[in-house]
């Protein structure tokens, strides 16, 4: 077991655990693949989890765009989908409809929600509107 620090919507918390832990089982979504990256490789890193980007009450863009296109269904792919969508649009915000599905491939649900959950990514990228 190891002592690591990892920083977590602004805030430092300190876990100790396996090196070779996945991060998925230290916090849950990321736009990482949390599943397979050890968490020892995020040591001292600003991780932002879904629940970091806002709150019930005032939600962050893209989470106000799947709220207002109704993408979820399980929930089991919501964070790595918002936030892999987030960090995307981050870095293209320019991107087409065509970049924003081929960037979303290694995540997207197959749940039934995909449909939704691209149009609710769009909406996001269009700076709020469909």
């Amino acid at each position: 077991m190891s002592r690591i620090t990892l920083r977590v919507n602004g805030t430092s918390r300190t876990v100790d655990v396996d090196p070779a832990t996945p991060l998925l089982f230290v916090l849950k979504g990321q736009a990482v693949r949390s599943c397979i990256t050890p968490v020892s490789t995020v040591g001292g890193a600003e991780i932002t989890t879904l629940e970091g980007l806002g709150t019930p009450e005032r939600p962050h863009p893209i989470q106000q765009a799947f709220i207002d296109e109704q993408a979820v269904q399980c929930g089991f792919c919501l964070s790595g989908v918002v936030l892999t969508a987030k960090a995307f649009l981050d870095r293209n915000p320019k991107a087409d409809e065509t970049q924003i599905r081929q960037a979303m491939l290694g995540v997207l649900c197959r749940c039934g929600a995909n449909a939704r959950m691209l149009k609710a990514i769009t909406r996001y990228a269009r700076g709020g509107k469909a």
